[in-house]
């Protein structure tokens, strides 16, 4: 029996696992196809993607299209069974789309049609869900709208953010991977069909979605803040100037204020902003206007002035 041979197609971190477990597995990557370098960094050197990595690590062939839609040819070359995709970053023409006998499949984190496009993880931690998850589908022209092939729910915690969220559902994407092909090249998987109708969107996240809004209740702002976390970060101003908000807490008292100010510090390791229902959220990691990322705590310490009461945050 010839093993199957599976062309991977991916590119951040959040790919990385999945190609981890298709290696181990009794098929056969025959090639990885991922973005191409880019500058990173103060000194803009030239990096791959963490995919490419990866792969290079097992020896094997690795190809990065500027524009996959005319360079396809050489993926077309190995003649693969099938296409495995997780957040690569380009959309599959046609032409692609229909030359392996099984298809292109794809692994998205949520659970479609909830949450189609580049963010989902952080659009349901900033939504408040209690539950996202892996779905795999056929891929097709249209963002995320193929027919369903299996799902798998993942919990969301109160204390979760992206990066917590990002490792566990790449990890569930890896094993309902492993789980779903000896199906899928057995041909005993039913296609669902996504409701159109019940389609939600997560586009890339834009700079003014990173901006707190304190007139929110202190539930959303606090989600805003995990679903962040660790990147790209929400963010409001001190005094005009731009900080960041890298963590904090729900605080479920009543206070007096506007939404923004600054109505208390707790033993110079916190303080705490009013939102719109006047409950608070304790501020326990920022990064001030030129300085680092630090503690609350550590930016006290030279001056607990630094954090003045009374101050209206994002003004």
């Amino acid at each position: 029996m010839f093993l199957k041979k599976i062309v991977f197609m991916g590119t951040p971190d959040f790919s990385v696992p999945v190609l981890e477990s298709l290696v181990q597995s009794e098929y056969e990557v025959v090639l990885v196809v991922t973005q191409p370098d880019r500058p990173k960094g103060r000194k803009r050197v030239m990096t791959p993607p963490p995919v490419k990595v990866e792969a290079e690590k097992h020896n094997i062939p690795v190809f990065q299209p500027e524009k996959l839609r005319n360079e396809y040819d050489e993926i077309l070359s190995y003649n693969p069974d099938l296409i495995v995709t997780a957040a690569y970053g380009q959309i599959l023409p046609n032409a692609l789309l229909d030359a392996p006998e099984f298809g292109c499949i794809n692994v998205h984190a949520s659970l479609l049609p909830e949450l189609r496009g580049g963010a989902p993880i952080h659009y349901a931690i900033v939504q408040g869900k209690k539950e996202t998850g892996i779905t795999i589908m056929y891929m097709v022209e249209k963002l995320d709208a193929g027919d369903i092939l299996t799902q798998v729910s993942v919990p969301i915690e109160e204390e979760d953010n992206v990066g917590t969220m990002h490792d566990k559902l790449s990890k569930a994407g890896s094993s309902l991977l492993l789980e779903t092909l000896p199906k899928l090249f057995a041909k005993q998987l039913e296609q669902v069909k996504q409701d159109e109708a019940q389609a939600t969107f997560a586009s890339n996240i834009k700079r003014e979605q990173e901006r707190i809004d304190w007139k929110k209740d202190n539930q959303a702002v606090y989600n805003q803040i995990r679903g962040l976390h660790p990147w790209p970060v929400a963010f409001t101003t001190y005094e005009g100037n731009v900080m960041k908000i890298w963590w904090g807490e729900v605080d479920s008292t009543i206070y007096e204020g506007k939404p923004g100010e600054i109505v208390k510090k707790i033993d110079d390791e916190a303080f705490v902003v009013v939102c719109g229902n006047q409950k608070g959220v304790k501020i326990t990691e920022i990064q001030p206007a030129g300085k680092k990322r630090m503690s609350v705590k550590d930016y006290l310490r030279g001056s607990s002035d630094r954090i003045k009461l009374g101050i209206i945050m994002g003004e």
